[in-house]
């Protein structure tokens, strides 16, 4: 066969191939044709088109710039005197600050929106965080200088304040609380320093708690977020914004269809604060609170693990007349159930500075109201946490004495414990104020050991009970241990008067 021949017989099949093909389509379209008849509408939205419209020009985008010392201490290159290039390696390597103190600047782009037609802007924190000079980039490519009105570290959010000419377009919030998993989201902003994106994508998750801060409930979303998107809206699809976008996880850096929001529960009163104040006003309960895990709600009776436990008030706070103890387990704040401990921290600092509260707490098994009215938490000042087992410093390690010489010794539940006096105060340097049984010594395989107990530490308590001998520590065990219990609830104290509940094992 020639090679033209087998060119026609190829074109022939091809042309046998697409009317065969034309026919299929027809038939299928025909079936589609009926199938889409009888098909249900979905739930999801045919195009958000309209909706991004009307949005865009109130999204911005945000552009700041730092300048920041050159740590490079390398010599600077020289040009002979004269040179026609001395002017730009002048220029370039000396600077404003001068030779050996060079100064970059570094740019950054975010997000944001206008919230306020007179010019306020709603972003995140971390967007503006060191900025020396902060622009806002309109829509239609128009920008105004941006001053910082405040910021709040604890949620990452901060308004900015332009000056414009004409009224901005504005965007409101709507209700987060609203919001159900599976619910279709719009996300707007600035992704890679390109304006004006829109995402579409649906509520992934609710509450989520990243570790961001001491306040996380974050809504999830698989709307694409990437880097640049900072500090921009999450709408419904009414248009109301209902989170800023404000963190993704991601191993490139771009958008693998986990982000996360700030929902406007959270941060509508935040941003009104910074508005009309320049600074967040939280209430402050001044106590210090740990998880309850199964152990201790064992130890205490609880039906199940819920709440918050107090294992210490803050002097000076706004427990001053032992209406909340040590101890304590608070399950509800102002009508408000606390499952764990940051219910408690997000509706204490939700809270008005001077309001009275309701408190339900669960003392000796049983649960009870107190009132209390909040102080103001200042910024640096406690959010109400304890901390961790704590360890003896550096300078306290080695020093570590020995058990034998002491006097007045027993050992409990894996512990050697003596009589808090004057010499021991003096060996362990435990505050004046703390009173309890000293801990001397540790076996290293003991339950005790577990839970992180070391020597100088001191037993306050066992099971809500106080503590004077270490007779009184091994009868309360042996109490415990009679009465069917498989853990004792210890309020231990650092040398400084530090207290936290631990749970050790008795059987």
């Amino acid at each position: 066969m020639s090679t033209r021949t087998k060119s026609r017989a190829y074109s022939l099949g091809t042309s046998l191939g697409i009317l065969a093909l034309a026919g299929a389509l027809a038939f299928s379209n025909t079936a589609l044709a009926q199938t889409a008849a009888v098909r249900p509408p979905t739930n999801g939205p045919a195009s958000v088109a309209d909706l991004a419209a009307g949005l865009l020009d109130a999204v911005v985008n945000i552009s700041t710039s730092q300048k920041v010392k050159n740590d490079d201490d390398a010599p600077t290159p020289q040009v002979p005197e004269g040179s026609p290039y001395q002017p730009y390696f002048d220029e370039f390597f000396k600077g404003q600050g001068g030779q050996g103190n060079r100064q970059r600047t570094v740019d950054s782009l975010g997000s944001g929106f206008v919230i306020d037609p007179t010019g306020y802007i709603v972003t995140n924190n971390h967007v503006i965080e060191g900025a020396d000079d902060i622009e806002i980039i309109f829509a239609n490519g128009s920008k105004l200088k941006a001053k910082l009105v405040g910021k709040d570290t604890k949620t990452d959010l901060a308004v900015l304040k332009v000056e414009p000419k004409a009224p901005l377009k504005a965007v409101a919030f709507g209700d987060s609380r609203k919001m159900r998993i599976g619910d279709w989201v719009m996300a707007i902003g600035n992704p890679f320093g390109l304006g004006g994106s829109v995402s579409v994508g649906i509520i992934s998750a609710r509450g989520r708690n990243i570790n961001a801060g001491p306040y996380d409930n974050f809504i999830q979303t698989d709307a694409a977020i990437n880097r640049g998107n900072s500090g921009g809206p999450l709408f419904n699809m009414a248009g109301e914004v209902i989170g800023i976008n404000t963190a993704i996880i991601s191993p490139s850096g771009g958008s693998i269809g986990i982000g996360f929001s700030v929902p406007t529960e959270l941060a509508v009163n935040v941003v009104l604060q910074l508005k009309d104040f320049g600074e967040t006003r939280r209430g402050w309960l001044g106590v210090r609170i740990q998880p309850v895990n199964d152990d201790i709600a064992e130890s205490l009776k609880m039906g199940t693990a819920r709440g918050a436990l107090v294992s210490g008030i803050i002097e000076g706070g706004p427990i001053a007349h032992g209406e909340i103890k040590a101890g304590d387990v608070i399950v509800k704040f102002d009508g408000r159930d606390v499952t764990e401990v940051r219910d408690l921290q997000r509706a204490v600092a939700e809270s008005p500075v001077g309001k009275a509260v309701d408190v339900v707490v669960v003392r000796d098994g049983k649960e009870q109201t107190v009132k209390v009215t909040l102080g103001r938490l200042e910024d640096g000042s406690e959010v109400a946490s304890a901390p961790a087992a704590t360890t003896d410093d550096e300078t306290q390690k080695p020093d570590k004495p020995e058990a034998a010489p002491l006097p007045a010794t027993d050992v409990v539940l894996g512990m050697k414990l003596a009589t808090l006096n004057e010499e021991t105060r003096k060996r362990y340097g435990i505050a004046d104020d703390v009173d309890g049984v000293v801990i001397t010594e540790v076996s290293p395989n003991s339950a005790a050991a577990e839970r992180r107990i070391e020597p100088g530490d001191v037993i306050v308590e066992v099971g809500q009970e106080a503590m004077d001998t270490p007779d009184d520590v091994a009868q309360r065990v042996e109490e415990l241990k009679s009465n069917g219990r498989r853990n004792a609830l210890l309020m231990l104290s650092s040398k400084t008067g530090e207290l936290r509940f631990v749970t050790v094992r008795v059987e």
